[in-house]
């Protein structure tokens, strides 16, 4: 809004966006960001329209294809969006399409059985982000041309040539004035469209990158069942994937799992294709069902006495990996962003499905079931013992400051969202950051050693030991399902440790640590990494502390014959605490990398191949890798 020039405020001081003015005034509403992941998800609303025609069972093939003057191409051999004038807009179908918040083949119900795109403003919104846009469309032997400027048809749909089969063609180019840098991913974007094959049975997705000449083609014929073959390749496992599918009320559940000699869960759940992060009813209908019939199998076969207590969703979880997949008509997201179903009657339908489907597994295949049975006992016997050694850790932690560990030097500050707690590696890198940090509100907790790696570990195992009750007890949330994040003592809670071997393998397992029993710490943006410096360079008079080898390199370039001194730090313990403060640990000048979790399907992957007990696949990791910097981020 705005007031006149006399200062007035009247009907002619509002003012209405037009079109897809809107979005390009409002990016972030429509897309989430302007950063990456904005770009990415550019890309993703294109495909998507392509996937929805797979999934109406008329396209089994998409390509993508990034080219070197950064514009994006996504080809698809579905029906080819319609070109005929629409009675409501007098416009073609396809400019329509392109050109009109909330239109789209999905909001009537004749277009489309399911869709990945709900709200109908993805590719217009594409369209309205980008410098350019051009679409073909292949339809009764035809091939219909349109292009768009900033959301602004240019030309008019026109024929251009004969076609041979159907499908579309979109390319654009997003616009630099609204993200700046145009930079994608294809290690990011790959692992989505390998997602999206292994969700759609039978689709082929072509990715090809002609900035670095890479490609990837994705193919999954047994479609869930192998996605979690792929979650598990480094894992010891039970028995065989079992597979669920089932149609209900025009409503198709898939759920794929199987049992492994881990400690954790993983589960992922996706409705319509989008991985629904937070869950929902169809979550709460598989976890039900699993619960329910593992205990009702195991009175039935004697395996579970009359005097032992059911096992619990705990109990039946360790170890697990799952994909639950539901594809319906009207899905009910929370928000825009779709992280969790709201359906009620999805609950219901995949309590059913997978009930009927575990109970026939198990009459087929008695021997995995009491594989899976014994597996849930054991986990129940070391939840009691892990009980113990919770409630003990976290009455300690509610003490408050009578109990807390003795090596914390905790800060003066008493509001938790303007303190920090340094994880500092060594008692001598510990007792600089002591000495050097703003005690009003930096805490500093040194670390002793490496922790316990906690994904070869029982809950128990991981609460017996000393530096993790620790840790657990200064943060002061509580772990897992017991996180309270209003008892959060920090909002920052940053892992300081050497610029070394070491160095790197501490920072993994607390990576881990938190991954596995503090998620909530690293979705809600309190979870960091120090960033110390790996020289101090003295040129003449002027002092740099320099991060890296090509940092080094770039400064010596421009010496001019000026004396210098480098002093090389292997460790923390080696800066005096004034040298720390100023290099590592001060707000208004140090580097700290904030730990985010944008994709926990490989999060999950990369931890249990790290720090897992399978070696080949770690081994092959870490030849790749090795020359990379960060490899353990």
């Amino acid at each position: 809004m705005a007031t006149t020039n006399n200062g007035s405020y009247d009907a002619s001081s509002i003012q209405v966006l037009e079109g897809l003015e809107a979005v390009r005034r409002r990016p972030g509403m429509y897309i989430g960001s302007t950063d990456i992941r904005g770009l990415h998800h550019l890309v993703q609303e294109v495909v998507d329209n392509s996937v929805d025609e797979a999934l109406a069972g008329a396209c089994d093939h998409i390509y993508i294809t990034i080219h070197k003057d950064k514009s994006v191409t996504v080809i698809d051999n579905g029906r080819g969006i319609p070109v005929e004038t629409h009675a409501r807009t007098g416009k073609s179908a396809l400019e329509t399409v392109m050109t009109v918040l909330h239109a789209g083949g999905k909001f009537g119900g004749s277009g489309y059985k399911v869709a990945s795109g709900l709200h109908g403003v993805g590719v217009s919104a594409v369209n309205a982000l980008s410098e350019w846009v051009w679409v073909e469309v292949r339809r009764d032997g035809k091939v219909y041309r349109q292009e768009y400027h900033e959301g602004h048809p240019t030309t008019e749909v026109t024929e251009v040539g004969t076609a041979e089969g159907t499908g579309t063609t979109t390319t654009f180019l997003a616009d630099k004035k609204i993200f700046g840098t145009i930079d994608y991913n294809f290690d990011t974007l790959s692992q989505r469209f390998r997602e999206m094959a292994y969700l759609t049975k039978g689709l082929m997705l072509t990715f090809a990158d002609e900035r670095n000449g890479r490609e990837f083609s994705f193919y999954f014929e047994g479609g869930i069942l192998s996605f979690v073959r792929h979650l598990n390749k480094n894992l010891t496992v039970l028995h065989q994937p079992i597979y669920v599918e089932r149609e209900m009320d025009l409503t198709t559940v898939e759920v794929a799992l199987q049992y492994t000699s881990e400690f954790t869960e993983t589960a992922f759940s996706f409705a319509n294709n989008i991985n629904t992060v937070d869950g929902g009813t169809h979550m709460t209908g598989f976890r039900s069902a699993l619960t329910r019939t593992l205990n009702d199998y195991a009175r039935k076969n004697n395996i579970l006495k009359e005097d032992e207590t059911n096992l619990s969703g705990d109990d039946v979880r360790e170890g697990l990996t799952a994909i639950i997949s539901v594809k319906l008509t009207e899905p009910q997201f929370e928000s825009q962003t779709k992280a969790k179903l709201g359906n009620a009657e999805v609950r219901n339908q995949v309590e059913v499905a997978v009930s009927e489907g575990l109970r026939n597994y198990f009459e087929e295949n008695p021997s995995d079931g009491k594989k899976i049975i014994e597996k849930c006992l054991t986990t129940a016997r070391a939840r009691r013992a892990a009980q113990m050694a919770r409630e003990t850790v976290i009455r300690k932690s509610a003490l408050e400051g009578l109990t807390l560990p003795g090596k914390l030097a905790d800060c003066s500050e008493k509001d938790s969202a303007r303190t920090e707690l340094y994880l500092v590696e060594g008692d001598s890198a510990g007792g600089s950051a002591k000495q050097g940090r703003d005690r009003r509100f930096q805490a500093i907790l040194p670390l002793r050693g490496k922790i316990l790696n906690v994904e070869r570990a029982r809950e128990d195992k991981m609460l017996s030991n000393e530096e993790i009750r620790t840790i657990i007890t200064a943060v002061g949330a509580g772990i897992g399902t017991r996180f309270n994040h209003d008892k959060l003592r920090y909002s920052r809670i940053i892992i300081m440790t050497d610029a070394d071997v070491d160095g790197s393998h501490i920072r993994t397992l607390l990576l881990t640590f938190f991954f596995r029993n503090m998620p909530e710490l690293i979705e809600g943006g309190h979870l960091y990494i120090a960033q110390p410096p790996l020289y101090r360079i003295q040129v003449g008079k002027e002092s740099h502390w320099v991060y890296s080898d090509e940092e080094r390199d770039g400064i010596m370039r421009k010496v001019n014959g000026k004396p210098v001194n480098i002093q090389r730090y292997k460790g923390l313990g080696e800066m005096n605490p004034e040298q720390l403060w100023e290099s590592t640990m001060d707000p208004t000048q140090r580097t700290i990398l904030q730990v985010t979790m944008d994709d926990a399907v490989l999060a999950s992957e990369v931890f249990s191949m790290l720090m897992g007990d399978s070696v080949p696949p770690r081994r092959r990791f870490i030849q790749t890798h090795a020359k990379q910097a960060n490899l353990d981020v």
